[in-house]
């Protein structure tokens, strides 16, 4: 013959059947049930009418908790993308605003200077020059052997143009030192996404599909429950 048992909360008799007892329950349930009951046991029994209101407070609960945790790290996520410490810049655009007339020049200049038609253009003049004075072509010398005006003419053109490669050059390099900052900051930002990821993806898998699957089973519980009280 099944026996009564009294409910904790409003002091009824109910069939054992239709309740549980407190050393049955998850710990979290009863923790909540002696926030409002201190005096109570594990020896007391709480009917699944009662019960029902703590069970659902404790999966709202643990949903807010994941909600939360997920929504901290998308924040965290959202101000390391937009965080100016990680901000990416287009290293050509930059250099284009910046350049001034002198170095533009200086770069068409080394341009031209380490290209192939100007080291032909170059050796077509010197031959043509000593030719003319060597051989006396077209009985013209106007720089006899040892060409002296040609080595006049040779240092000119090396001295200024050393220096206006060593520009251009200088540019190269503070080109690539914008480019070697710039990868730092984007290898910098991407780890720091990619550190967050993890750590969402370690949430996800180490404590909210914890809490998924019991939320699941306290839902099963909840659905038993509520079908044995409808029995007659």
């Amino acid at each position: 013959m099944e026996r009564d048992v009294v409910c904790l909360v409003d002091g009824n008799k109910h069939l054992y059947d239709r309740g549980a007892y407190l050393w049955t329950l998850r710990p979290s349930i009863v923790n909540r049930i002696r926030r409002d009951y201190p005096k109570a046991r594990n020896q007391d029994f709480i009917c699944f009418e009662h019960l029902l209101p703590y069970q659902v407070e404790m999966i709202q609960s643990m949903m807010r908790s994941d909600e939360k945790q997920i929504d901290k790290l998308n924040r965290k996520l959202t101000r390391t993308m937009e965080d100016q410490e990680y901000r990416v810049t287009d290293v050509n655009e930059t250099l284009k605003e910046t350049q001034t007339f002198g170095q533009k020049i200086a770069d068409r200049v080394a341009e031209i200077a380490g290209s192939w038609g100007f080291i032909i253009f170059y050796i077509i003049v010197l031959v043509g020059w000593i030719v003319i004075n060597g051989l006396h072509v077209f009985g013209i010398t106007f720089d006899p052997y040892p060409f002296i005006l040609l080595n006049l003419f040779l240092s000119c053109i090396a001295a200024l143009q050393a220096p206006v490669i060593m520009m251009s050059q200088n540019r190269a390099a503070y080109r690539d030192r914008m480019s070697s900052e710039n990868d730092y900051h984007i290898n910098l930002k991407t780890e720091e996404e990619l550190r967050i990821l993890h750590a969402k993806m370690d949430h996800l898998m180490q404590h909210q599909f914890d809490h998924n699957l019991e939320i699941q089973a306290m839902i099963f519980e909840i659905l038993s429950e509520i079908r044995i009280t409808q029995k007659k």
